[in-house]
């Protein structure tokens, strides 16, 4: 299990996370979501033992933890044999190739899966022979993401995973995260700022924002949370005839009625079929509008905040 306790980090003078609580189990696909410079790097970068959880010797330095497995990771050599982090800006040896990246992580890792690696060989259609370096950014990514999960890590940690994939590539690694879940109990964390490439992929998805996890839980409770509402009156109610529902936003044209609201989707019907609508229908948001709308009832400017 990932664990962090009021985990923060400080680089200037200026916290890029603060007081961060978070866990993560084990065989989960885990997304963090949130817009460039919100903290998800550095969240990433904590728990693979890149960075130590506060900056020393600044006035700034704060209290926080990170442990994978109950331990520590920073300068922890045996936690660190269990994960596999890649950056949004994969890192190969100088003219090195794939076949060469992997004879190097067979000697970094113990448990590095030879079957699995010639099995992934097959799946990307690279050239395993050229350098890296020659290679296009999106088979750059591939042939990171390759030797990523053939070390055949407990914990894999992705910066922007899908970044420079095409259509095909990103569903074909969704099925090999989804398989390391189910097959070898692998957890997967992903850091992303598109959440719908997130929202078919993971078990619980997390929002950060100005270094702050402002909430998180499992995508089936996020998806069944909130409902738009949308009903059309031969004579609209008072808006003060809904007040029994939990409502976030309001709209109305004309004859038509449109809510955000949260609860449950037959008490909330339930409830406006008695104020005689011509027609009521409750349709779930995506889960990036459901982001959207949750910051905007917490007084924060959703603009921008997860594209």
């Amino acid at each position: 299990m990932i664990e962090a306790k009021q985990l923060t980090k400080v680089f200037d003078g200026k916290r890029a996370l603060d007081s961060v609580d978070l866990k993560i189990g084990e065989g989960s696909i885990y997304g963090l979501v949130g817009s460039n410079g919100s903290g998800k790097s550095t969240l990433l970068r904590l728990i693979s033992g890149v960075y130590m959880p506060c900056l020393l010797y600044t006035s700034d330095a704060a209290d926080g933890e990170i442990s994978v497995d109950g331990e520590p990771v920073f300068n922890n050599v045996g936690i660190k044999s269990r994960i596999a982090y890649l950056g949004d800006t994969p890192y190969f040896l100088p003219g090195a190739t794939i076949n060469e990246t992997a004879k190097f992580c067979r000697r970094m890792y113990p448990a590095f899966d030879n079957a699995l690696f010639n099995r992934l060989i097959e799946i990307f259609p690279l050239d395993y022979k050229a350098r890296i370096a020659t290679m296009s950014k999106g088979m750059q990514r591939q042939a990171a993401l390759i030797t990523a999960v053939s070390v055949s890590p407990k914990y894999l940690l992705l910066d922007e995973a899908f970044d420079g994939l095409d259509v095909v590539m990103r569903k074909t690694l969704k099925g090999i995260l989804i398989e390391g879940a189910e097959n070898r109990a692998m957890t997967t964390v992903i850091a992303s700022h598109n959440v719908r490439e997130l929202e078919d992929l993971c078990d619980c998805v997390g929002l950060v924002h100005n270094g702050r996890i402002l909430f998180n839980d499992e995508v089936g409770n996020l998806l069944g949370r909130l409902h738009k509402l949308q009903a059309a009156f031969s004579r609209v109610p008072e808006l003060t005839a809904f007040s029994g529902l939990d409502v976030l936003k309001t709209e109305r044209s004309g004859s038509l009625v449109r809510m955000i609201v949260r609860g449950d989707e037959e008490e909330i019907l339930s409830y406006v079929n008695r104020l005689s609508p011509i027609f009521a229908e409750c349709v779930e948001p995506s889960l990036e509008e459901i982001f959207v709308y949750e910051l905007e009832v917490n007084g924060y400017d959703s603009k921008n905040i997860t594209e």
